[in-house]
């Protein structure tokens, strides 16, 4: 890979914020593009977010600069942009070690550093956990600023309107920065509007404004009303803040985010003017700013492997089968050629989730409702009402956040709404934030649910088409993030029988249930116990729920030693396995039951196999456990 050196002279004199407070503005335009090459070098070296680090370096040094940081709270919504703030945090000897196994998360992490007082990697949480510091800071009498930076897309999550509405009510003092870096809000930015907002942000034209407003009130209701609204409507005709304004936020802006002696003006006049609320500054980015190889890319290098830093050549390896995203797109395709009560609807995920293929197919027949999880689902279930067969497909962590509607507005009527799950289990470099972990556990306990796991990409596609063929209540595939395992792909799925999973190689020992992705690991288990003497039977359970009971019988009627296998956490598959046993009395004749799940703590990031070795859940892991639960019969073969 070639690499290249650039001198960072003034980046190399910042440890910390307090390093760059005394830089000038032509100091600080050199500091954000010597920050602007180390990022790009150091995700080239590391891989991950690249655009919306690039896009918030001018505003990072900004925040910085006027703000008292840590001592001022610095909260970044998702925290995927936040490597340029990493940078100056004291953590540039280790930014090279982002998403690794031991290094920095690509996410802002409170047990990282104290310049991150908030965790996040989903998205729209900032003003709500800004709005709480706000308030306790208050409550004690305290002196800081609290910012939260919050990106347009994430503004399209109903919490962040939430917390905006709660925040609008509130005398507490919040800065929320709206990072704008679509243009979806603003026109193109100039002059004049840095000028406007300096002046809207400015001690004078606040105080002039409250003297204007408690003269209003002297007024008769009717007067006080119509100033009021005059005076909103001509700032919302300048600005384009009327619908912030409405919800109690001063608005300023828009400010163009890539020019420091535009921001820190503005920053400059927040710091210092006393505010009794919550204001609104609108900054407009450009997300991918400075990459040379940005601007060919349709997501502006949203994320990336490592690359080549001056040709842009990503490190991807090549993929030895396709990944099972990919696999669940090509199937709903088929499906919905055969179906045209077939839709699709995704959060704001179209090519995460693979529903972009499905776009070009079926422009009309795919909804992207953006981050809002909770009317993703609602959504889904109207559609249902309808007659539609409507396939959500959201990551399983993203799910979590639609979960009351999975259950009252889904579950509980009975409407088939399927679930199409993906980043089921360990994720890898994105760590314990994108892992999913829960779904097994949140979607099993509910009554009516059909839950399936493909062991390779064939079964992924006849789950598709099992999926569609369920019209009388909600179903849910779950299915890995990365590729599948080459087997050989069906030319169009089959509808599997509900509940029925298969046995893969028969034995007399021990018994392997093993559910999802973790079948190939089972195998080669057995293999290693066969060689030990220790006939194994491996079986793959393909429904999580309903069980197959009969199975379930079977094996345990027929072995010494039952292990579940599967990647989700404490309350999952296994709970339903034991219930079954216990119930059924098919503990009660010295049945050794053995459950591997996700061990009931969070897995910081690595690379998914080292995670799955951490957790117990590769074939060392299984081996291990079978051994044990044989006790000296398992001592006896490995002696043997």
């Amino acid at each position: 890979m070639t690499k290249t050196t650039r001198d960072t002279p003034l980046l190399d004199t910042v440890t910390v914020p307090a390093d760059l407070r005394d830089f000038t503005v032509k100091q600080l335009e050199q500091l954000a593009d010597e920050l602007r090459w180390e990022t790009i070098d150091a995700v080239s070296v590391t891989g991950g977010h690249l655009g919306a680090g690039l896009g918030v370096v001018e505003l990072t040094v900004a925040l910085h600069h006027v703000f008292d940081t840590p001592t001022d709270k610095l909260i970044w919504d998702v925290g995927h942009q936040a490597y340029p703030h990493k940078i100056l945090t004291g953590r540039r000897d280790r930014i090279r070690t982002l998403r690794q196994g031991g290094g920095l998360s690509g996410f802002t992490r409170r047990s990282e550093s104290e310049y991150d007082p908030f965790g996040a990697a989903h998205s729209s949480t900032s003003i709500s956990a800004g709005l709480g510091m706000a308030v306790g800071r208050d409550l004690k009498g305290e002196q800081f600023n609290v910012i939260a930076v919050i990106g347009d897309g994430a503004m399209s999550a109903g919490m962040a309107y939430e917390a905006m509405n709660n925040a609008g009510s509130s005398d507490s003092r919040l800065i929320v920065v709206l990072n704008d870096n679509d243009m979806s809000i603003a026109p193109p930015v100039g002059a004049m509007s840095a000028y406007l907002s300096q002046i809207v942000s400015s001690r004078s034209y606040r105080s002039l404004r409250h003297l204007a407003k408690q003269v209003a009130q002297r007024f008769p209701k009717p007067v006080e009303r119509t100033a009021k609204r005059a005076e909103e409507f001509a700032r919302g005709l300048v600005t384009g803040g009327t619908l912030f304004e409405e919800m109690g936020f001063l608005y300023v802006g828009p400010v163009d985010g890539h020019k420091l002696d535009h921001l820190l003006p503005v920053f400059r006049n927040l710091r210092d003017s006393p505010n009794d609320g919550p204001v609104l500054v609108h900054v407009v980015t450009e997300k991918g700013r400075g990459h040379p190889f940005a601007e060919a890319s349709a997501e502006k290098y949203h994320a990336v492997a490592k690359f080549d830093v001056v040709t842009g050549a990503q490190s991807k390896p090549k993929a030895n089968a396709p990944s099972y995203t990919g696999v669940f797109a090509e199937s709903l395709i088929q499906e919905a050629e055969a179906d045209d009560r077939i839709v699709a609807i995704t959060a704001a995920m179209p090519s995460g989730t693979g529903l972009d293929k499905f776009a070009k197919q079926f422009p009309e027949r795919i909804f992207d409702v953006g981050i809002a999880e909770q009317h993703a689902v609602t959504f889904a279930a109207g559609l249902a009402c309808e007659g539609m067969k409507p396939f959500a497909a959201i990551y399983s962590t993203f799910l979590q956040r639609g979960y009351d509607q999975v259950v009252h507005d889904v579950a509980i009527q009975g409407l088939p709404v399927r679930f199409a799950i993906d980043r089921a289990g360990l994720v890898g470099a994105d760590g314990a934030t994108h892992a999913g972990a829960f779904d097994l556990v949140y979607l099993g306990c509910l009554p009516g649910f059909v839950i399936m796991a493909p062991s390779d990409e064939a079964e992924l596609r006849h789950m598709v088409a099992t999926a569609a063929a369920i019209d009388d209540g909600p179903s849910a595939i779950r299915y890995p993030r990365g590729e599948g395992v080459g087997v050989e792909l069906p030319a169009r799925g089959a509808v599997l029988e509900i509940g029925r999973g298969r046995v893969v190689r028969e034995g007399t020992k021990v018994a392997i249930l093993s559910l999802g992705g973790r079948l190939q690991e089972c195998l080669t288990a057995a293999d290693e116990l066969g060689a030990r003497g220790l006939s194994t039977t491996v079986a793959d359970a393909r429904f999580a729920k309903p069980i197959d009971t009969d199975l379930v019988r079977r094996l345990a009627a027929g072995h010494a030693v039952l292990i579940t296998v599967e990647e989700g956490a404490i309350g999952g598959f296994a709970t339903q396995v034991l219930q079954y046993l216990a119930t059924e009395g098919l503990l009660d004749r010295g049945l050794a039951v053995r459950p591997l799940t996700l061990p009931d703590r969070f897995i910081d990031h690595d690379k998914p196999e080292v995670q799955y070795a951490q957790a117990g859940l590769d074939a060392a892991g299984i081996v291990a456990t079978a051994l044990a639960a044989l006790g000296k019969d398992g001592e006896a073969a490995v002696r043997a």
